[in-house]
């Protein structure tokens, strides 16, 4: 395979053979990384200067890692270098040597000691980690101790100015009405100017400007959005509306937003963007060097007003943002004044529900409430208030929760003993083994009216990969565990299965007492697949043999 980066760069030729570590002394890997397209050491210029580097040495380059356009500020987004460390450190490698342009390219990490402890952890494992454009030798020594520490200090320097000299420049441009910042708000498009102020057009989404001298306003998007637009800001303010009834009443009519429904979260951001009145604002939050993002006070806002034609009146989003002030007002309250409130409500209407107390004046929001005292239910005891409808679900999500979190580090530590290499997504709840994705459900009882015998039912959630679900079914009053099952993903197809203990095992659900017999089970189904990592989600499901 003939290389685009010419003759010296026989890197981009890795050979998937382990040798024994005698026969593999002048073998090399090469880590390459860039974080934008305009950088001066482009992947290229890199690859050159390594691979002279290399055959000056009688090294042969034998496997290539590379991450191209992304920032050096982290290591986690930056699957190039995470492979070649995961590699080194499991002894999946047939080199020696490491080769990398310079010192930065480990990244420009603001803790300079993290740039060290990636060095450590190669030279640990046996490699020799070689700078090929830099002036000293990577010997150990006291000099390359000392110029290594200086090079690292100076990268970290390097991307603290240049963040302080970019963010300069983008609240300028943000003062001139320019806009900054990616995708537009819902109604709204992104148009590319040329520096002469001609239009080039409008930007798509995840299309980019190429020039620096060009600039990008917002505009007017398709008229049926600005249409919509317009409908959830009359249906707030006149119909006095919740976030909650009128992304419903979007969803049913059809009007999704750019593909997906509509949620409270959207509709609450969309009434509070003064983009739809023609301001252009930024730096409300600031998120430097890949630090905790966070809230900037008012007087480091920048705002432009008529930066663009508006499309909302600006009487209209003032009255919005006058409700929403008098919720955000209510937080102040003592909690006995919030309950004499929700007291003085159940009163004059009868019954509660978050759709009610949202859609009254004077309330605290139901988020409030939740936040206050933890759930609803619980502001409702408090008042000696008992609704109709049993939410005992709502009041044990914490419980389920933690029978998943629990279950996922049982699974998690049974197949790493077994030696393998188990990823935990902690925010989604997801072990991740092989490439093979392994979720977790709930399957909670239901006595449907009428009926002898309980059904039971696995809500599929918004997000889950293909491969195998691991399901706790809790007993008849969804107070305990009563088993286990293991089902392939590929049976989740709507929004809930039900089943019932007669249909269990012809809708693929296989039974289990203990927990040891669901992780000896995804073992088996491991050591059928190999080590291969072209697997299908649907051979992962199966557990069937895959060929290359």
């Amino acid at each position: 395979m003939r290389s685009r980066f010419g003759p010296l760069a026989n890197s981009l030729v890795p050979h998937q053979i382990f040798l024994p570590k005698d026969q593999r002394a002048r073998r090399a890997a090469q880590y390459v990384r860039m974080s934008t397209d305009h950088q001066r050491y482009s992947i290229e210029n890199q690859a050159a200067v390594i691979a002279a580097y290399a055959q000056t040495r009688g090294l042969e380059i034998v496997r290539t890692y590379r991450d191209e356009g992304e920032s050096g500020l982290g290591i986690r987004n930056r699957p190039g270098l995470t492979g070649l460390i995961a590699d080194v450190c499991q002894r999946r490698v047939n080199f020696d040597h490491i080769l990398i342009y310079d010192v930065s390219r480990w990244g420009r990490f603001q803790d300079i000691d993290e740039s060290a402890h990636l060095e450590f952890v190669c030279r640990d494992a046996g490699m020799t980690v070689c700078y090929c454009a830099e002036q000293f030798e990577n010997d150990g020594s006291v000099i390359s101790g000392i110029v290594k520490n200086i090079k690292r200090v100076m990268a970290a320097e390097y991307s603290r100015e240049l963040g302080v000299k970019v963010h300069a420049g983008a609240c300028h441009l943000s003062r001139l009405g320019f806009r900054q910042g990616g995708h537009p708000c819902f109604g709204l498009r992104r148009e590319l100017i040329e520096e002469s102020g001609r239009s080039r057009g409008i930007l798509e989404s995840g299309e980019r400007k190429s020039l620096q001298t060009d600039r990008v306003v917002l505009r007017r998007g398709p008229p049926h959005e600005v249409e919509t637009v317009r409908l959830i800001f009359d249906r707030f303010v006149s119909g006095h509306l919740t976030e909650t009834k009128i992304a419903r009443e979007l969803n049913l009519a059809g009007e999704l937003n750019r593909g997906r429904p509509w949620s409270f979260g959207k509709i609450r951001y969309l009434l509070q963007n003064e983009n739809y009145i023609g301001t252009n604002r930024y730096n409300r939050h600031s998120c430097k060097l890949r630090t905790v993002r966070k809230v900037n006070p008012p007087e480091q806002w920048i705002k432009k007003e008529g930066a663009f034609e508006p499309i909302v009146d600006k009487e209209i989003f003032a009255k919005a943002q006058q409700i929403l002030e008098d919720r955000r007002r209510c937080w102040g309250l003592s909690d006995e004044e919030m309950l004499k409130r929700l007291r003085v409500l159940l009163h004059r209407r009868g019954r509660l529900s978050r759709d009610i107390i949202n859609e009254t004046e004077g309330i605290p929001s139901s988020v409030s409430y939740l936040t206050r005292f933890g759930s609803l239910m619980a502001a409702y005891r408090l008042i000696g208030y008992t609704p109709k409808r049993n939410y005992e679900h709502i009041e044990s999500r914490t419980v389920r929760r933690d029978m998943i979190e629990s279950l996922v580090l049982k699974i998690a530590a049974g197949l790493a003993k077994s030696g393998e290499d188990v990823r935990i997504d902690q925010v989604h709840q997801i072990i991740r083994v092989r490439r093979v994705a392994i979720s977790f459900r709930v399957a909670r009882s239901r006595l449907a009216h009428g009926a002898t015998h309980p059904s039971w039912y696995i809500i599929r959630g918004r997000r889950l990969p293909g491969g195998l679900v691991v399901v706790i079914r809790l007993n008849e009053d969804n107070k305990e565990i009563r088993d286990y099952l293991l089902m392939p993903a590929s049976q989740l197809v709507g929004r809930d299965l039900r089943f019932s203990e007669r249909n269990r095992e012809r809708l693929g659900l296989r039974r289990y007492g203990k927990v040891l017999g669901i992780i000896d089970t995804i073992k088996r189904r491991l050591s059928n697949l190999g080590f291969l990592v072209s697997s299908t989600p649907s051979d992962l499901e199966r557990g069937t043999p895959t060929t290359a």
